[in-house]
């Protein structure tokens, strides 16, 4: 995550408005940290609440303990959220060798992150398999929803490993776009916060479309105020959204399909 201020030969690579040590603008040096403050808002709205009451449900011994993995992964995606804040606030107040310094734990969270998803997807959904198992309608409702929730997840995996990758390997020679793709990145996950905070209108569980339009939503005071100070469309964006879209275009023509739900199941080996 080391997003580092553009250097004369990064600016040139890629004209940035919003970088370099001559920010005019108040606003220039702080709207990352907003957005990474809106992006930890979102997920601890979704998440506390609906934490709380699963810890609740497992000490009153109404559902099983949680697996250890999927604290493993909450508290690496914890971490990542915080080294993200942290790292744009040392950006805004001009402390770039710190935020360099700083963004190697970057290079071991984000594979960590990845790695640890992929042991707890396939291991909640054989919890959740086994407690909704019952032969009864609404098991079998249940079940539907578990395999199209996989669907949002496998969507995730995908899209946050792509632009990490993206921001990642842009760090040293376009500030620009790797700090863009570093918080974009975040927007692969944010749905499953979204999802849970239960007081927003949803169109779940017949669709997820309601989460994208949530997670587009908390990016746009970044993408307005960029887009008007730049004069113009980042690529950075352009990139996301060439990825992002057809993801979830592809999320939302498999959601609740029957053979979504035939192929899910013979993945998981069930």
């Amino acid at each position: 995550m080391a997003m580092a201020l553009d250097t004369s030969e990064a600016a040139a690579f890629s004209p940035d408005r919003l970088s370099g040590t001559s920010r005019t603008h108040v606003i220039d040096r702080w709207i990352y940290v907003f957005t990474a403050a809106c992006l930890i808002a979102v997920v601890f709205a979704g998440f506390l609440p609906d934490s709380f009451a699963k810890v609740a449900a497992v000490e009153a011994g109404k559902r099983a303990p949680f697996p250890l993995i999927l604290h493993v992964h909450a508290v690496l995606m914890g971490s990542f959220l915080l080294l993200l804040l942290a790292q744009t606030v040392l950006v805004a107040t001009g402390k770039p060798d710190g935020h360099m310094q700083l963004g190697i734990a970057a290079m071991i969270l984000a594979p960590a992150i990845v790695i640890s998803g992929f042991i707890l997807v396939p291991t909640m959904y054989h919890i959740a398999w086994n407690e909704a198992l019952t032969g009864t309608p609404a098991a079998e409702e249940r079940l539907r929803r578990i395999d199209n929730v996989l669907l949002r997840q496998f969507s995730a995996g995908f899209l946050f490993t792509t632009f990490m990758l993206i921001a990642l390997r842009a760090r040293s020679r376009d500030a620009g776009l790797h700090k863009r793709m570093i918080i974009l990145s975040v927007t692969a996950v944010l749905g499953a916060a979204v999802t849970r905070i239960q007081w927003l209108p949803t169109t779940m569980p017949n669709s997820s479309i309601s989460t994208d339009i949530y997670v587009l939503l908390t990016l746009s005071p970044m993408f307005i105020w960029d887009l008007i100070r730049n004069r113009g469309l980042h690529r950075a964006y352009l990139i996301w959204a060439g990825i992002y879209f057809p993801v979830m275009a592809t999320v939302h023509l498999l959601w609740d399909r029957p053979g979504w739900h035939d192929t899910v199941r013979h993945i998981m080996g069930l």
